[in-house]
C-alpha cells in the first residue's frame, strides 16, 4: 500500500478531526510505514474551522479586534491561505460560548461577524468562506451587515443595529453601501442544514431554545423573522424563506443571500475545493473517512457521502470509520462509499463509548490494517 488519505468529521462531543487523523496515521504506520499519508482535517463551518483549514492548507491566523454578542469589545480572528481565501467562523465573534450565562437570542448581535468579513477583504481576500455553527443569535445577520455598511432604516428614517427583538422596527433596507472590497470578491457560506428563515422548523424555533429563547421569545423571535422575511422580499425580490438553510445559525444563512449576495454550499462540498482534494486524492490505494454516526442524515451530502461521491469518480475506495451505524444506510454503498465500520467495539451506550472513543477508533483500524496486509495488500 502506497497511498492513504485521510479525511474524517469530527465524532462529535468525543474526538476533533485533526485528532481522529493522528490515531489513524499512528495505526498505518506499523503496519506501511512507507506508504504516503494525507491528512485533511474537516471544518463543519463551527469552532475550529479556521484553524481545520491552516492544519491542512497552511497559512496564517490574524487577529482582529472586533465587537461581541453584546457590543463588548472583544479580540477574535480569521484565517488567510496561500491562495488568498479568508476562512472566517461566526462563532468566533458570535459564538454562544461567549455569552456564558447570559444567553439571550433576543439581544445579541453579529455585528462582529460583519467586522471580521470586512477586514478579511480588506486584506486583501480573493474570496472569503463563511462557517455558520455555535451561534448565539437570532438576528438574521443584520448585524454583521450594518458592520459591512448595509443601512436598515426604522420608521422615522434613522439607520439603528436591528437585534432579534428588533427586527420588526426595519422599514427600511438599503444595500447600496455595501463596503466595495466585498463587493468585489465571492462569499460561500457553510451551510449543513436546511431549515428555513422561520416557521415550525425555522432559525427561532428548532435553535432558539438552545440559545436560551423560552417558549415564549421563540414565538415573538419566529414573528420578528417572519416579517423580516415579508420585507426583504418587498425590498430586495428575494424570498429567503424559500432558500434551504436560510434559518441556519439564527437567519444568518437567508441574511448572508439577501445582504452579501453569498452563495450557500455544503461544509464538505467546500472542504474539498479548498484543499484540493481530487488532486491530494489522485492514486491513492484507500480513502478513510468517517463521523460519529453514519445514518440516513448522512446521505443528504455530509462528508462521508460528499467524499464518496468525489472518490468514486476517482476510482479509489473509501472505507468509513464511524461511531455509530445506523438504519436504512444502504444508499452509502452506491454513493461510492466500499466498506462501514463502527467502532463501537462492545456496543455500549453513547456515554459509555465516548470514553474510549479513541482506544476503540485506533483498534477497528488496526484491525482492518491487520486484514489488509495479511491478503497482501
Amino acid at each position: 500500500m502506497n497511498k492513504i488519505v485521510l479525511i474524517p468529521d469530527s465524532f462529535k462531543g468525543t474526538m476533533s478531526s485533526e485528532r481522529i487523523i493522528a490515531i489513524e496515521k499512528k495505526v498505518i504506520s506499523r503496519y506501511y510505514p512507507d506508504a504516503e499519508v494525507v491528512g485533511i482535517p474537516v471544518a463543519d463551518g463551527g469552532e475550529g474551522s479556521v484553524d481545520a483549514f491552516l492544519s491542512s492548507c497552511g497559512g496564517e491566523r490574524i487577529s482582529v479586534d472586533v465587537h461581541g454578542p453584546y457590543m463588548e469589545k472583544t479580540e477574535s480572528f480569521f484565517g488567510l491561505l496561500p491562495d488568498g481565501t479568508a476562512v472566517v467562523e461566526m462563532a468566533a465573534a458570535a459564538g454562544l460560548p461567549m455569552v456564558g450565562d447570559c444567553k439571550d437570542p433576543s439581544a445579541t448581535t453579529t455585528y462582529g461577524v460583519g467586522e471580521l468579513l470586512l477586514a478579511a477583504a480588506k486584506r486583501g481576500a480573493r474570496r472569503i468562506i463563511l462557517g455558520l455553527g455555535g451561534s448565539c443569535t437570532n438576528d438574521a445577520g443584520t448585524g454583521a451587515a450594518v458592520a459591512c455598511g448595509v443601512e436598515f432604516l426604522d420608521g422615522d428614517g434613522n439607520p439603528f443595529v436591528p437585534v432579534g427583538a428588533t427586527l420588526d422596527k426595519i422599514a427600511d433596507i438599503d444595500t447600496t453601501g455595501l463596503d466595495e472590497s466585498l463587493k468585489a470578491i465571492p462569499i460561500i457560506t457553510m451551510c449543513d442544514i436546511d431549515n428555513p428563515f422561520y416557521g415550525p422548523s425555522g432559525a427561532a424555533a428548532v435553535y432558539g431554545p438552545q440559545k436560551g429563547a423560552d417558549k415564549d421569545m421563540v414565538e415573538m423571535l419566529d414573528g420578528k423573522m417572519e416579517f423580516l422575511a415579508s420585507l426583504i422580499e418587498r425590498k430586495l425580490s428575494i424570498d429567503v424563506q424559500k432558500i434551504p438553510g436560510s434559518g441556519a445559525a439564527g437567519g444568518m444563512g437567508g441574511g448572508m443571500v439577501a445582504f452579501f449576495s453569498s452563495s450557500l454550499k455544503m461544509g464538505i462540498d467546500t472542504v474539498l475545493d479548498v484543499t484540493e482534494f481530487r488532486k491530494r486524492a489522485a492514486g491513492a490505494d484507500f480513502i478513510f473517512t468517517g463521523e460519529g454516526k453514519i445514518d440516513t442524515q448522512s446521505l443528504r451530502g455530509k462528508v462521508v457521502i460528499g467524499v464518496a461521491r468525489e472518490a468514486k469518480s476517482l476510482d479509489v475506495p473509501v472505507v468509513a470509520f464511524v461511531g455509530d451505524i445506523g438504519n436504512d444506510i444502504q444508499k452509502a454503498y452506491d454513493e461510492g462509499v466500499a466498506a462501514i465500520f463502527s467502532t463501537n467495539r462492545v456496543a455500549v451506550p453513547f456515554k459509555e463509548a465516548k470514553l474510549r472513543a479513541a482506544e476503540d477508533l485506533e483498534l477497528t483500524v488496526d484491525n482492518f490494517l491487520r486484514f489488509m496486509k495479511r491478503i497482501g495488500k
